[in-house]
């Protein structure tokens, strides 16, 4: 086991919905885990984040530590790429879905344990073609929900909010068709995988973050409730749950839909179809919890 660093800087997204409220909270119970903080940063513009940790990479400290939700993780990764700093998470968002394919607890106290406990892991992270992603990429209802949801929304009413808008939005929805390599099907929606998690839901059970390879999910149909019936499955754990999905494996995949859609990047609308997945593997350096209990 490779040990953690015990000093950090820690920049926190303070218009998270957790983020304002526990940010000094975080604080200290770095501290009182024996975590010397090098900088503290609670970065109320969203704007100036990535500037931020930019910033503090230039003198490559041993660890940064990131809180905010997966919008938040994901649009950071691209600049650890290039630097040996171990990339550390508090999970202060909604859904929280990379938290819960690394194994971190999603309260405040646990993760902050792990970072002051748990080991280093390498990692891959997914692209969609030069943009880097921690954990998961979506086409069909996510960048639908993501491009229209209101910031308040889910800093007061977090997941029930998040899926009452869902609800709303599915009126809008079409389904699609998908193309993936010469193969075209139709599709109602379409999870491009380096996780598990995606909307805080196990939905992609065999993609990994150490695989070195890229999935793409199909939720197959040309009606609504396909999705309906693809989500409640996986949420109750059906039997079956898998026969009206169609899963693509590589490390390069060429996506593109009918007509053009929008792309969901960990919940941020970042790009349009047609575009290239794939995996950059063992890429970036982790917080992650104890893969060995200690003696």
């Amino acid at each position: 086991m490779k040990p953690l660093p015990k000093r950090a800087a820690l920049v926190v997204n303070a218009k998270s919905r957790k983020g304002r409220d526990l940010y000094q909270r975080a604080q200290a119970l770095l501290i009182q885990n024996g975590i010397e903080l090098i900088a503290t940063e609670g970065v109320r513009d969203p704007a100036q984040l990535r500037p931020t940790i930019q910033r503090l990479l230039e003198s490559d400290p041993p660890m940064i530590i990131v809180g905010g939700g997966d919008g938040t993780l994901s649009s950071t990764v691209d600049d650890f790429v290039p630097h040996e700093t171990v990339f550390a998470l508090l999970p202060l968002g909604t859904a929280n879905s990379f938290a819960r394919t690394l194994g971190i607890p999603l309260d405040l106290e646990g993760a902050v344990e792990v970072i002051a406990t748990g080991e280093r892991r390498r990692i891959d992270l997914g692209m969609i073609d030069k943009d880097y992603f921690a954990n998961c990429a979506a086409i069909g209802m996510s960048p639908l929900i993501a491009e229209t949801v209101p910031h308040n929304l889910k800093r007061w009413l977090g997941r029930v909010g998040y899926f009452g808008w869902a609800a709303w939005q599915f009126t809008r929805f079409r389904p699609f068709k998908l193309t993936v390599g010469n193969e075209t099907v139709d599709a109602v929606e379409v999870r491009i995988a380096n996780g598990r998690y995606h909307g805080g839901t196990e939905l992609v059970e065999d993609a990994e973050v150490d695989s070195g390879e890229i999935i793409v999910q199909a939720v197959l149909g040309d009606a609504r409730h396909r999705l309906l019936w693809s989500w409640a499955a996986s949420i109750l754990k059906l039997k079956g749950r898998e026969r009206n999905v169609r899963e693509f494996h590589g490390v390069e995949l060429r996506i593109s839909t009918d007509p053009p859609l929008p792309i969901s990047i960990d919940g941020e609308v970042l790009a349009h179809t047609p575009v290239t997945a794939h995996v950059a593997p063992g890429i970036i350096e982790v917080a992650a919890p104890r893969s060995t209990p200690p003696d």
